[in-house]
Order: structure tokens, then C-alpha cells, then sequence
């Protein structure tokens, strides 16, 4: 569908979306898609940017520059067989002896002890921040994504979820529960009841007691009334299409937040982030991100005719290396330089034998012995 000619013609996928009445029809009125949709998405950016604006929330905490020093210690020096750790003076009491200040010690001061100067926030580039928001609005459009979010959307009509500007005057909350019933967006809802839990944790003591899951972000152009009307349905988020704010878009750093929007906060999208052809006119100097890749179906890219004509045959042959063994360690190598190394070294295995030592020698005794009965022989009958 779409062009990948160049990065400029991309917004040629971009396709119509259905705007929807409040009785859960299509009203006839359709409204192109935002370029903004098909941004590239990138959750490594969004989990960094989401991080880091988690972090500007934070509240300093320390402990006492006292804690762990209000007492008088002094160390007992060495030869008395304790640690040279002070200690606390006087007595008549289980603390009179024991060790103070250390780390280590009951009582004493906790290690590195944590600073009120500690440098809690985070600086955001503009443009990153805004690169975030683009990746999660692209990521909202695609519906295997927010399926994964765990958003019930498989009744949903459409994805992006458009509906009439109507909706935006909603002051009473059994309209936007009857509108969602409509839209067959209800069962987010019920999973957001379903999902209502106590917090497991420290947070119980902090006034965090429960928690539960997110359910659909309502964006909107102006509010008529229509905050009032969503506010009190769990899960549901309100936001106005001029202060997008990535933390509800892409709540824990996840991209894929399921969002219904109003039909002017829809067609405002273009305006705020601009097109590839144009920049955003209500932000100054700004452009859509650029794809990394014009076409990323690299298969398909790697089988074309225009690919594998510039490509050079593959080379099978294969150059197979000879292993070089030691002929000094290994006998087979050295018999095929050498053969006679084999009776070589049977020489020097027979020489060191010591069986075959004493056979040697008794073979030359016997041989000496007959040498001299037959000296004796000569001599009487020469003689």
C-alpha cells in the first residue's frame, strides 16, 4: 500500500479513517489519517524519555546529618583485643562499650549517607521528547501493538478511534458509559474493574492502597464538559490534543495506548507535527522524524531483479587448511618424514629395558665362556 519511492511520498498510505457518531455508527464523514500516524516507532527512545520525565516527579529525600553522631565515643586505641571502632563512654548502662559511628555498628550512621542535593532531575532535549510522542501516536494506530498492551479492542470498529466532535460537550457520566457501549469499547472498561487489586508492597502505607490496569486516553480539542462526563470512569484518561504528555500515552515507557479521539483534535494532528512536505505550523521549525529505511522489507529488497543483477556469483569452492601437527609429539606425522624413527625408537625402548638389559648380559657371559674353551682347545693341540 504504500509507495516507498521516496521518504516525501510516504504519506501516500495514508488512508481514510471512518469518524463515528455517538450511537456507534459511521456518520458518512471520513478524515485523513494524520502523517503523525506513520511516524517511525521507536520504543528505545520512548522507554528513555518516559524515564527520565518519571524522574522530574521525584521528591527529595534524606536522612539526618545527626543520625548515627549523637553520642560521645572515643576509640579505645589498640591492646585491649577489641576493634578500634569508638566506643561509647560511661557506664551502668548495655550501651556504656559498644561501637558508635562506624557503618557496622547498631546505632551508628548508615553508609555514604543519601543528600537532599542529589541531582533528582532530568534536562530532555525538545525534539526528543517530541520524537517520543510521534513513536507512541504511530504505535496507537497499529492494532496488534495495542492488543499487546492488554487493551480490549477485538470489537472495536476501527483503529484509530475517531468520533464526532459531539462528544466533547458529554457532561453526565451515563452519556460516556452509553457512548462507550456503543463503540464497543466497554470491555476495556470491565478489564479495568476486573483488574482492581491491592498493591503489593511498601506503597500500601503511603497512600497508594490499590492499583489497576489503564484503560482507553480520550484526546480532545476542547473541553465543553467532556472531562467531567470521562473523569469518574476508572482508567480512562483525559488529555487535550495541544498537551500531549507521553506519560499518558505511553504509560510505563510501553508504547500501543489504546486512544479514542474527537474529530477536531484528529484533523488538528497535522498542524501540530506536520507532514514530511511541510512543517508543523504550530510549532516552530519542527518536522516529522525521518525513516531510517524507505522500504524495511529487506527480503523482498534482497530478491529484486535490480539487486541480484549487481551481484556476483556465489563462490563455492572451499579452501579447506591443512592442520600442522608435531611431528615430535605426534608418531604418525614423524613416520611419514622419517620411517626409520620407529626402529629408532624401539632401539631406545629395548635399551632401557631392563629384562632385556639382563638377557644381554648373559648372553655375553656365555659368549665369553665358549670364547675360552675353545682358546684351550687350540692351545693342546697346537702345543
Amino acid at each position: 500500500m504504500s509507495c516507498y519511492v521516496s521518504m516525501y511520498l510516504l504519506a501516500c498510505a495514508r488512508p481514510l479513517i471512518s469518524v463515528y457518531s455517538e450511537k456507534g455508527e459511521s456518520s458518512g464523514k471520513n478524515v485523513v489519517m494524520p502523517a503523525v500516524f506513520k511516524a517511525p516507532i521507536r520504543p528505545d527512545v520512548v522507554n528513555f524519555v518516559h524515564t527520565n520525565m518519571r524522574k522530574n516527579s521525584r521528591q527529595p529525600y534524606a536522612v539526618s546529618e545527626l543520625a548515627g553522631h549523637q553520642t560521645s565515643a572515643e576509640s579505645w586505641g589498640t591492646g585491649r583485643a577489641v576493634a578500634r571502632i569508638p566506643r561509647v563512654r560511661g557506664g551502668g548502662t548495655h550501651r556504656s562499650g559498644q561501637g558508635a559511628f562506624g557503618n557496622m555498628c547498631r546505632g551508628g550512621r548508615m553508609f555514604a549517607p543519601t543528600k537532599t542535593w542529589r541531582r533528582w532531575h532530568r534536562r530532555i532535549n525538545t525534539t526528543q521528547k517530541r520524537y517520543a510522542i510521534c513513536s507512541a501516536l504511530a504505535a496507537s494506530a497499529l492494532p496488534a501493538l495495542v492488543m499487546s498492551k492488554g487493551h480490549r479492542i477485538e470489537e472495536i470498529p476501527e483503529v484509530p478511534l475517531v468520533v464526532e466532535d459531539k462528544v466533547e460537550g458529554y457532561k453526565k457520566t451515563k452519556e460516556a458509559v452509553l457512548l462507550l457501549k456503543k463503540l464497543k469499547a466497554w470491555n476495556d472498561i470491565k478489564k479495568v474493574y476486573a483488574s482492581q487489586r491491592m498493591r503489593a508492597g511498601k506503597g500500601k502505607m503511603r497512600n497508594r492502597r490499590r492499583i489497576q490496569r489503564k484503560g482507553p486516553c480520550i484526546i480532545y480539542n476542547q473541553d465543553a464538559g467532556v472531562t467531567k462526563a470521562f473523569r469518574n470512569i476508572p482508567g480512562i484518561t483525559l488529555q487535550n490534543v495541544n498537551q500531549l504528555n507521553l506519560l499518558r500515552l505511553a504509560p510505563g515507557g510501553h508504547v500501543g495506548r489504546f486512544c479514542i479521539w474527537t474529530e477536531s483534535a484528529f484533523r488538528k494532528l497535522d498542524e501540530l507535527y506536520g507532514t514530511w512536505r511541510k512543517p508543523a505550523s504550530l510549532k516552530v521549525d519542527y518536522n516529522l522524524p525521518m525513516h531510517k529505511m524507505t522500504n524495511t522489507d529487506l527480503s523482498r529488497i534482497l530478491k529484486s531483479e535490480e539487486i541480484q543483477k549487481a551481484l556476483r556469483a556465489p563462490n563455492k569452492k572451499i579452501n579447506r587448511r591443512v592442520l600442522k601437527k608435531n611431528p615430535l609429539k605426534n608418531l604418525k606425522i614423524m613416520l611419514k618424514l622419517n620411517p626409520y624413527a620407529k626402529t629408532a625408537r624401539r632401539h631406545a625402548i629395548l635399551k632401557h629395558d631392563p629384562a632385556v638389559r639382563s638377557e644381554t648380559v648373559q648372553e655375553a657371559k656365555i659368549v665369553d665362556v665358549n670364547i675360552g674353551h675353545y682358546l684351550k682347545i687350540i692351545c693342546l693341540v697346537f702345543l
